[in-house]
């Protein structure tokens, strides 16, 4: 498979940091994506190779930025339904600001047959500094013939929203943020919470056949240890459950069967390393997708929090890593660089974009995309063959501030695959180690754990007499500690 184009420099585009390539999409002989911030929507017929780029002026005049930056993605039939968020027309101010006076909340239909864009519908507040929320998922509900939208990143219209695919027409079912969903047998599943105070914080089901809600609690994990701020990244189905790919782990599970959803402790290091910005997606009966090192970031320390913030989002604690879920296995099947944003198979090979810059904060727009972003492109059989070589880098002042906040388990490594995984502990007092040890077995099951004393200064854990996932619990506070995690 041959594109006109793998990378993609930053070009004009104001908006916040970087955004990336989203909503890649192979339906009906199309490869569809949308290059933020640019506001570029592209369609390549890949028998014929003939590109199509469209600007997004039906929203609004020229120039434009934004796009998209969730994968807010659907097909159906012939048509590819592609959603988000876009400046039409981008006004930037030089002292590192963006107006949002025209930002439009958006949902677009391609028409593969054709060859033809339609604006299906669009949303504004038309405010300075407030925006409407954005489009960060669309679901197709094929009992009623409509488009679900999730909104979540916004100040106001958050919720479900239900989109007539015909005429246009949009309703809220529900309000507050949404950020996520995906569908389980008759029954559409959405995360709900807000992703920059706190994560999710419930889930809402819809059934699809009788309009009913219903709301679930996120359960408690099975390393029997608490979890903070479970920003929620992106979800998916299989084995007739719900999965929620979130900061710290996995929430897994199906009420509706009798099975709680239960928290799976996943590459936890208490900074904002998450599987945010990427979508998740179906291969081989089981769910592909990346927990990102790099994806939104501080640009400058603030003195408001003490610089907190700069340095969670800021600590790279390893590299962003593409994963294959096959319960009870959990598996490395890709190492990249600052962040995946977004993942889809064609032809019997995976394409995974990706970017070397986060989006940043409100006060450091540019007026051009400030990433590198491009497209990986590889074999199917990666989800087959040995992981690669990765390590993880881990400050032990984080789970010691975590500690402080009633948690501080951090790990959440998964071992399958790797012949000789160590853990080397540079300690600033003698202390004691709990590893915990567990898979993602479902219905879900509980931890074994193990303690072992560990000494001042380097101490190398042997992981390989474990299996399945472990995590790390220090008794006691290290704050000038580090743990390197070494899987080869």
């Amino acid at each position: 498979m041959l594109l006109k184009n793998y990378r993609f420099p930053g070009r004009y585009g104001p908006e916040w940091g970087s955004g990336g390539i989203f909503g890649l999409r192979y339906h009906n002989g199309t490869l569809y994506f949308t290059l933020a911030f640019e506001a570029e929507a592209h369609f390549i017929d890949l028998e014929s190779g003939e590109e199509k780029v469209y600007d997004f002026t039906l929203l609004g005049d020229a120039p434009t930025s934004g796009g998209d930056t969730y994968n807010a993605v659907e097909t159906v039939d012939e048509f590819i339904y592609f959603g988000g968020w876009v400046h039409a027309p981008a006004i930037y101010r030089e002292e590192g600001r963006i107006l949002f006076h025209n930002k439009y909340s958006h949902v677009h239909a391609y028409d593969t047959e054709e060859g033809t864009v339609k604006l299906l519908w669009k949303d504004s507040i038309h405010h300075e500094t407030d925006w409407a929320g954005e489009v960060s998922d669309i679901i197709y509900d094929p009992a009623n013939d409509r488009l679900l939208l999730a909104r979540e990143d916004g100040h106001a219209n958050l919720g479900v929203y239900a989109l007539d695919r015909r005429t246009g027409e949009a309703k809220a079912l529900i309000n507050g943020p949404v950020p996520k969903g995906t569908r389980v047998h008759d029954t559409a599943f959405f995360g709900v919470g807000n992703n920059f105070t706190g994560g999710l914080r419930e889930i809402k089901a819809l059934d699809l056949i009788s309009g009913k809600w219903e709301i679930f609690k996120p359960g408690g994990s099975v390393d029997g240890r608490p979890y903070i701020r479970p920003e929620l990244g992106a979800m998916a189905s299989a084995y007739n459950r719900a999965f929620a790919f979130v900061r710290g782990g996995i929430l897994a599970g199906n009420p509706f069967m009798g099975e709680d959803f239960r928290f799976f402790r996943l590459f936890e290091f208490y900074t904002f390393y998450v599987p945010f910005r990427v979508n998740a997606i179906n291969v081989g009966g089981g769910i592909l997708t990346a927990y990102n090192a790099h994806h939104d970031a501080s640009y400058r320390p603030s003195s408001e929090d003490a610089g907190v913030h700069w340095a969670t989002t800021n600590t790279i604690s390893g590299p962003s890593v593409l994963i294959y879920v096959a319960p009870p296995m959990v598996k490395i099947v890709g190492a990249f660089g600052a962040r995946v944003t977004s993942i889809e198979k064609v032809d019997g090979k995976l394409l995974v974009a990706t970017n070397t810059t986060p989006n940043t904060g409100a006060t450091e727009a540019t007026p051009f995309d400030t990433g590198s972003r491009d497209i990986v492109v590889l074999d199917e059989k990666v989800i087959q063959e040995r992981p690669p070589a990765v390590s993880f880098s881990v400050p032990l002042s984080l789970p010691a501030i975590a500690k402080k906040m009633g948690a501080g388990t951090f790990g959440g490594i998964p071992l399958d695959g790797y012949r000789e995984p160590r853990m080397v502990l540079h300690l600033s007092r003698d202390n004691r180690l709990t590893v915990h040890e567990y898979d993602l077995s479902l219905p879900a099951g509980e931890a074994v754990s193990e303690t072992f004393d560990v000494k001042a200064g380097r101490n190398v854990i042997d992981l390989s007499s474990f299996s399945g996932i472990v995590g790390f619990e220090l008794e006691k506070e290290d704050v000038r500690g580090k743990a390197r995690i070494e899987l080869r």
